[in-house]
């Protein structure tokens, strides 16, 4: 969460070339050692003025995607606190990721759940706009022999409905139950949701459970 100005926003502020007493659109040019250089709309002088100039802080990102991990910077606002649980854009070399914060490192080996960005050394997260989700399917019949695990691959806003039915491709199961991740407990009723109509974001699931609705994927069986 950043405040101050930035290149390229338009403010109103006094021009002391044309306009000493009224304020006019100025566009802010560079900033930088607390104050800004703008230029005025009205009369294209350029000046200096102390308004609060963007006020930064780059901290150190680990991103965990699909079992591998890629490590970035972003910035925050040195007064800012960060909690576990929040969630921001982040840009690695590899991706650029909206993820979720999983842990916040402020030592050696001492990680905690919330941190001013003044004290933190590292902020731990996971991806979110894309995730993984594990899923176990089981014969229609009911019967947990032959049960399968699937992985999908999904936006982290896709919704998992308790008694609908979701088709992926050659699959196609009813929702009977869903696991939620630790991080995202607090967030939904209970951490096992299985009565219809529960709905759980795909980037809150720990692991789907349903029932197998495509006949030719059990046609061995």
């Amino acid at each position: 969460m950043n405040h101050g100005v930035e290149a390229g926003e338009q403010v109103g502020l006094s021009c002391p070339s044309c306009s000493p007493d009224l304020e006019t659109v100025h566009e802010v040019v560079t900033t930088g050692g607390g104050h800004a250089t703008v230029e005025c709309g009205a009369c294209g002088h350029v000046h200096k003025d102390p308004i609060k100039t963007e006020d930064t802080e780059a901290v150190d990102v680990v991103v965990s995607q699909d079992g591998e991990s890629f490590t970035g910077q972003t910035s925050f606002d040195p007064e800012e606190t960060v909690y576990e649980g929040d969630e921001f854009i982040v840009e690695t070399a590899e991706t650029i990721a909206q993820v979720r914060v999983t842990s916040i490192e402020v030592g050696p080996e001492d990680r905690t759940t919330r941190a001013d960005v003044e004290d933190i050394e590292t902020v731990w997260t996971r991806a979110v706009d894309n995730v993984s989700v594990d899923v176990t399917v089981h014969p229609k019949e009911g019967s947990d022999e032959g049960s399968r695990s699937l992985e999908l691959h999904v936006p982290g806003d896709f919704e998992f409905v308790v008694g609908e039915t979701a088709t992926f491709g050659d699959e196609e199961f009813t929702v009977e139950g869903i696991h939620v991740r630790e991080s995202a407990t607090g967030e939904y009723k209970f951490p096992k949701l299985g009565n219809a109509g529960d709905t759980v974001f795909a980037k809150d699931v720990k692991r789907v459970y349903g029932a197998d609705e495509s006949s030719a994927a059990w046609s061995a069986w």
